[in-house]
């Protein structure tokens, strides 16, 4: 008999749409693959070289729990040179990737009972992890065009029991652009009902509307002492399955890690701790430079061929690297008796005839939401997406099956 903690969780559907996008491809047919969360690019050579060093040179052993002390501090140095606020050393872990932090935190912090409030759409590790800390997820939705939480909402969820508020910012799935009046509404809130503020800023290399990322201590640096910042090396430097990882907070957070850690994987990678430290140090930013360049140009021509959708409006693809759908009124506008009623449907339709994988709204608690990642090698997410426009607008016209 499984634990009891098991029944509380499915599996992830981002990764369950990334191995039906893999099923198809091995049967031999052409799969263009939007449904995974990464960029495919060579990841910088500065990286390579680190991994490649740290080999040479025997690099084989443990490291600290919560990571090499020169990586901690190189990774305080990059954090305070991005929000103009002092990091040291004690105020950083390194982790096998964001999941492992964010897990790190909701153990370390939530106990059975408490109340952790997500903005929803979100990513499903965020309340499957509340659940196995044994607290309960409070969900606050937002709806389109702008996906952003409105503080009233956030405030009415609040309750004597709540202890956090999950944020994420720029958004998986949605890429919403928090503003600083919304960061500040939230901070303000945090310190008004002394919550706890867990912010997840992966995607925050990847701003496309005219001005940088802008994390919520910077917006609101009182909340420093009860915030927690989550990051991963992961996006930014396309290398998503070297799972590496990193939160920033108050050092009695980071020696929680430290013990977690110390009983769950030991420490992340060696290899990519050393790869990441040389990064740091050598790495001049061009790579981090011409990513943003490509992604910025696919997100415009992505725009561009979105934009020949009927029934469904263009998305805002503000941050992060998603193009995500609203479908409410093309699901509403299908044929009755059908066999398509649902995202559900249309992701498995766009996988089966259009050969194009994507992920349904409802992996992130929305269900007339569709997901597509455009960091495919642009030649074939041209393709996917006029592939994606073709099916949609075809769908009206369908006869019931």
């Amino acid at each position: 008999m499984l634990a009891q903690r098991m029944s509380l969780l499915s599996g992830s559907g981002t990764a369950a749409a990334r191995e039906a996008a893999k099923i198809a491809a091995a049967t031999g047919r052409q799969i263009i693959d939007l449904a995974a969360g990464e960029v495919i690019i060579e990841p910088p050579s500065s990286v390579r070289e680190g991994a490649i060093a740290a080999i040479n040179a025997g690099a084989n052993r443990y490291t600290d729990s919560i990571g090499l002390t020169p990586l901690r501090g190189a990774v305080a140095a990059k954090l305070s040179a991005e929000t103009g606020i002092g990091w040291n050393t004690d105020n950083i872990a390194i982790t096998a990737g964001a999941k492992q932090g964010l897990l790190d935190v909701a153990l370390a912090v939530f106990n059975p009972g408490d109340e952790v409030i997500i903005i929803r759409p979100c990513w499903p590790t965020f309340p499957s992890q509340v659940l196995l800390a044994g607290a309960k997820p409070v969900f606050v939705d937002v709806r389109p065009p702008t996906y952003t939480p409105d503080i009233v909402a956030i405030r009415a969820a609040v309750t004597p029991r709540t202890k956090a508020v999950i944020i994420n910012s720029p958004n998986n799935p949605t890429g919403a652009v928090y503003d600083r009046t919304t960061l500040q509404a939230i901070g303000d809130l945090a310190i008004n009902y002394q919550l706890w503020i867990v912010s997840d800023e992966s995607y925050s290399s990847f701003v496309f509307t005219g001005s940088r990322h802008e994390s919520i201590v910077m917006a609101h640096p009182g909340v420093r002492s009860r915030t927690i910042l989550v990051n991963a090396f992961s996006k930014e430097l396309a290398i998503t399955g070297w799972r590496l990882g990193y939160f920033a907070a108050p050092p009695e957070i980071v020696s929680a890690a430290k013990k977690l850690q110390s009983h769950t994987t030991s420490n992340a990678n060696v290899i990519a701790q050393h790869a990441i430290l040389h990064h740091l140090q050598v790495g001049d930013g061009s790579f981090e430079r011409k990513m943003h360049e490509r992604l910025s140009d696919a997100r415009n021509n992505g725009l561009r061929i979105l934009s020949g959708l009927q029934d469904v409006s263009s998305p805002g693809a503000d941050g992060s690297f998603f193009f995500y759908l609203d479908l409410s009124r093309l699901v509403s506008a299908l044929p009755a008796g059908g066999h398509l009623r649902s995202t559900d449907d249309i992701a498995r339709l766009l996988l089966e005839e259009a050969d194009v994988g994507t992920v349904a709204g409802g992996t992130f608690g929305d269900v007339n939401g569709l997901r597509l990642c455009f960091g495919a090698p642009p030649d074939l997410l041209e393709t996917g997406l006029k592939r994606v426009v073709e099916t949609l607008n075809s769908l009206k016209t369908r006869q019931p099956a």
